[in-house]
């Protein structure tokens, strides 16, 4: 309960009903390991949070963004709640200690992986409106994520930079960009992925731990050397 009081602390939400809390931070691997939870897990908060995170963000970007269109709304709101964003408040607020995984999913980095985390604090979400309201819940997601939808434009770890590229290359080019899986190094829990996007005669690209993010990076890479000025893509 002590861990939990501390959780509220940097949180700065009080439960009423601290079961929701602790079943926010109930990872589903935990299950495998311990048969008291092996129903128990914070995915129907997950689920709920998300619902709840979608609806306050599209609001807050309908009412402040009064000249964007419906599209530019939804790629913004797309970012905002995109799990590097959602990961990296997770890690502000300390989040990953808090959470109860299996020891193999501790021993492989849970504690510190974007899509837990990210869903972690989608799970968090959905409990702070389960345990009270609507309004709590705006004001609970805003109080974390007010400051990245301000400083969107600022933030390049969160352009979605293949469809910035694609944008541009299918403006300029009339063709869309191709992905290449150049190599796949390493075990399974520490793999590295090399990723080459192709335009033309352009070619650029990336190293990551998985392929999603080694295609945005070489996108990136390929929108600087084409010269595109992405923060006017949003």
């Amino acid at each position: 309960m002590k861990n939990l009081l501390d959780l509220e602390h940097k949180l700065n939400y009080y439960f009423n009903n601290r079961n929701l809390l602790k079943t926010a931070l109930l990872h589903k691997s935990l299950g495998n390991e311990k048969k008291e939870y092996k129903n128990q897990n914070n995915e129907r908060l997950e689920l709920l949070g998300d619902a709840v995170l979608d609806l306050i963000v599209a609001e807050y970007l309908y009412r402040n963004y009064k000249s964007a269109s419906e599209g530019t709304i939804a790629k913004l709101k797309a970012m905002i709640v995109s799990e590097p964003i959602l990961a990296k408040i997770s890690r502000q607020i300390g989040l990953g200690k808090f959470l109860m995984l299996s020891k193999g999913e501790i021993l492989s980095g849970g504690r510190n992986r974007e899509s837990i985390l990210a869903d972690a604090f989608e799970a968090v979400l959905g409990a702070v409106y389960m345990d009270s309201n609507l309004e709590e819940a705006r004001s609970f997601a805003l109080g974390h994520i007010e400051q990245y939808i301000t400083h969107i434009e600022e933030d390049e770890d969160i352009l979605d930079f293949k469809s910035i590229l694609q944008e541009y290359v299918q403006k300029n080019f009339k063709t869309v960009p191709t992905y290449e899986l150049i190599s796949e190094k390493g075990p399974d829990h520490m793999k590295e992925f090399e990723i080459q996007v192709v335009v033309g005669n352009y070619k650029e690209k990336a190293v990551a731990k998985n392929k999603k993010k080694a295609e945005q990076l070489s996108a990136k890479a390929l929108c600087i050397k084409l010269g595109v000025k992405y923060h006017e893509a949003l």
